[in-house]
């Protein structure tokens, strides 16, 4: 149902070199790209994962409840996902774990522009 989701970046070249870092991670190469935004995908015609400069050319703001979740394979992948983008400067919004009792296991983290991201898997 979802085709790609982008967030905004005030930096595309630094934004960029974190994400290819963390989506080499999961199997994801660029797929679009364009002065003013790239996208990353893990094969033709599946959903997408972009960056964008803002159309208006105002400063790129994070909204306030919004976040992707990226899946994992499993629970080593999520921990290495985590790991490598706080490496890479993320800010820690919640460390690897189980949350309830459904089997989800969860890392929480913010990219260099401050959008909050997820990965995750349900074991």
């Amino acid at each position: 149902m979802i085709a790609y989701t982008t967030v905004g970046t005030n930096d595309l070249s630094r934004s960029a070199s974190f994400y290819d870092v963390l989506f080499e991670l999961l199997g994801a190469a660029r797929a679009m790209q364009e002065s003013d935004f790239i996208a990353w995908a893990t094969a033709p015609n599946t959903p997408m994962f972009s960056i964008h400069t803002p159309a208006d050319l105002k400063e790129a703001s994070v909204g306030n409840g919004v976040m992707i979740a990226l899946a994992a394979k499993d629970k080593t992948q999520v921990i290495a996902i985590h790991k490598q983008a706080l490496k890479l400067g993320a800010k820690n919004e919640g460390d690897p774990g189980f949350r309830g009792d459904t089997g989800f296991y969860a890392a929480y983290f913010r990219d260099l522009d401050g959008n909050k991201l997820n990965i995750h898997c349900m074991t």
